[in-house]
């Protein structure tokens, strides 16, 4: 059905797609490369929301060369309006001659129906090239719009033995600078990041990212059940911060409105805030990946409460001994009912490895939570210059 030069200008319209890594969200991030008489003509990438997409930009650079070409685009073009013109009616008035997608979008708007209109007009549409790549590269685009909420991703920076921090809270640092720098770069790539009022308490931490360039800051999430962060902490500082409580004193919420920050009420049991409704709110709001970066009570909460997709670990060569662990978690029943995951990659950064795994049941399925969404590296992904 596909050609080695299909997967090859598929892979590059990959390659395309990864340079909005950072920029583009709450939007898919979208590559398009345009090939007549075996030659590539045009090429683009989607660069951020309200922008033009991938496909307009590669017809426009194309300059009118596209007709009979093959489109080759990593994601069905959308066919209704939004913030920019449907895509489909620009690849019909530019007379193309065939369309090879990787997948379809999931976004009910579209589902498909990108796809019937091309075939309607006598194109030649093919889909599902390199499907499981695209489907990783959007992995939190494809959570928000099939299950109406984030990928979440869990960061932990422990010690060999399991430990985060000294029994007084002391962890800075535990993993050394490489691990720190890659921390912030997958922070750069979430849409939110998520921390608890324990960890504001223990390390004031900023949560913004310092280490790699961005154009923007995710929107930083507290979890503070009673609103007791301090007005004075460093998370406050610039806005651009939801607070989630369980219940909202008003002059509390008064005072932290006027520092920029947004209040929400989601009461959840146990006078507790309610976890997956936090979800579904950031998914209301665009959030595709959210960033956890929270102390082991509310680790084991998110965990506990099926809220976490997956987990980032860095690993320090040193020893903490009956200090503070990664997870406040009840114990399984048996080692069979134990929660199991899956290994995605085991990296070296400096002295420090990094371990990314993926929720399983008990039973070793794929996690009713990851289901449908794939389990393809994306180290061959990562964001190029330009």
């Amino acid at each position: 059905m596909f050609t080695q030069a299909d997967h090859q200008y598929m892979s590059r319209a990959l390659e395309l797609a990864a340079r909005g890594l950072w920029t583009t969200s709450p939007n898919p991030r979208v590559g398009c490369v345009i090939v007549r008489n075996q030659r590539v003509v045009a090429e683009a990438w989607h660069r951020r929301a309200g922008e033009p997409h991938a496909e307009v930009l590669a017809l426009a650079q194309a300059d009118g060369g596209a007709r009979g070409a093959t489109v080759y685009l990593t994601l069905e073009p959308c066919s209704h309006h939004g913030r920019t013109p449907p895509c489909v009616e620009a690849l019909l008035e530019a007379r193309v001659g065939r369309v090879v997608v990787a997948m379809e979008d999931p976004n009910p708007l579209v589902a498909g129906r990108g796809l019937a209109r091309l075939r309607e007009a006598g194109i030649d549409v093919r889909c599902g090239l390199l499907e499981q790549d695209a489907s990783e590269l959007n992995i939190g685009f494809v959570s928000r719009m099939t299950r109406q909420r984030p990928w979440v991703r869990m960061k932990l920076a422990a010690s060999l033995d399991g430990r985060t921090a000294l029994p007084d809270g002391a962890s800075q640092w535990i993993t050394g600078p490489a691990a720190r720098d890659d921390g912030h770069a997958w922070r750069a790539r979430a849409c939110a990041v998520l921390t608890g009022i324990g960890t504001v308490r223990d390390d004031d931490p900023q949560l913004t990212v310092r280490a790699v360039e961005t154009e923007r800051q995710p929107l930083r999430v507290l979890v503070d059940s009673g609103l007791a962060v301090p007005l004075d902490a460093r998370l406050l500082a610039g806005g651009n911060v939801l607070i989630a409580c369980a219940r909202a004193d008003p002059a509390r919420a008064r005072a932290l409105r006027s520092r920029g920050c947004e209040v929400v009420e989601l009461a959840g049991a146990g006078g507790r805030v309610d976890l997956a409704g936090l979800l579904r709110e950031l998914a209301a709001r665009g959030v595709n990946e959210l960033h956890v970066e929270a102390g082991h009570r509310l680790n084991g909460a998110l965990l506990g409460e099926g809220c976490v997709d997956e987990l980032l670990v860095y690993l320090a060569p040193l020893l903490l001994g009956n200090a503070v662990g990664m997870l406040d978690l009840v114990p399984p029943e048996s080692l069979a009912a134990a929660q199991r995951l899956t290994l995605q990659a085991v990296d070296r950064l400096g002295d420090d490895l990094r371990v990314r795994a993926r929720l399983l049941s008990p039973a070793g399925a794929p996690n009713p939570s990851s289901k449908e969404l794939w389990t393809c590296s994306l180290e061959s992904l990562r964001p190029s210059a330009g």
